[in-house]
């Protein structure tokens, strides 16, 4: 069982949503581009941006409820940079020492998610770099329209100027190490998962692979299974299969 859930209001700019689940035991996580505040088991941990498939191993029934952040805004909120976290499981008492534990407690005794993020937010007044929001914004929009951009680099006719760091008086690599602190891999890395996504979005109503390649914006089959493979650890037809 999984659920979701908007979160409060002063919380929509940085946070996506509020889940809950309930575990069926051993399951695959692949990556997303987010990070997650996660506590259950006995813990608060925060799951950070993932470049490949991991497996979440708690025991069946054990009831999680977590926290999504907006890709870009958790190095904010959590006042490390998301590249220290990728491919990680952190928990609260060590990112955060005292604090983190009193806190990991309080969550663990019932306190809500959001109740305990909205808090730090108006503490640290958490705004994300209005750079990295025009690069996200502009990412997202070419993962809608299914664009390919072969090896990650930009595709010759894409316009640039919703994003483009002389807007923000940032030269091309600050504002893409910006984008590494705050999101955790560089837009490369970003784009892939999007098209991953959004081939996992489309996958339902998509009749082949070779179909599902070109919607989702991969350039032929080929190229969407050795990016599944690299992504989730399986084939598109084992990882697609009804």
């Amino acid at each position: 069982m999984y659920s979701e859930r908007p979160p409060p209001e002063p919380l929509r700019r940085l946070v996506r949503c509020c889940w809950e689940s309930v575990e069926p035991g051993p399951k695959r996580i692949v990556p997303d581009g987010c990070v997650d505040l996660v506590a259950g088991g006995g813990e608060v941990f925060v799951a950070g941006p993932d470049t490949a498939a991991w497996t979440s191993v708690f025991p069946p029934g054990t009831r999680l409820r977590g926290l999504r952040f907006r890709p870009g805004t958790a190095a904010a909120m959590l006042g490390v940079g998301a590249d220290e976290l990728r491919d990680s499981r952190v928990s609260l008492p060590d990112l955060w020492n005292h604090r983190g534990a009193t806190l990991a407690d309080e969550i663990l005794d019932g306190r809500d998610l959001a109740d305990a993020m909205s808090a730090v937010a108006t503490d640290q007044e958490v705004q994300a770099d209005p750079v990295v929001e025009r690069m996200l914004a502009q990412f997202a929009a070419e993962a809608a329209g299914g664009a390919e951009i072969p090896g990650g680099r930009e595709s010759p006719t894409h316009d640039r100027s919703a994003w483009h760091p002389a807007k923000a008086d940032r030269s091309e690599r600050q504002a893409r190490r910006l984008f590494t602190l705050a999101v955790g891999y560089g837009p490369a890395t970003y784009r892939r998962i999007l098209r991953l996504q959004r081939a996992i979005a489309l996958a339902p109503a998509t009749a082949t692979l070779a179909d599902l390649a070109v919607a989702a914006g991969y350039s032929d089959q080929p190229h969407l299974t050795r990016e599944c493979r690299a992504l989730t650890g399986l084939t598109p037809s084992a990882y697609f299969a009804p």
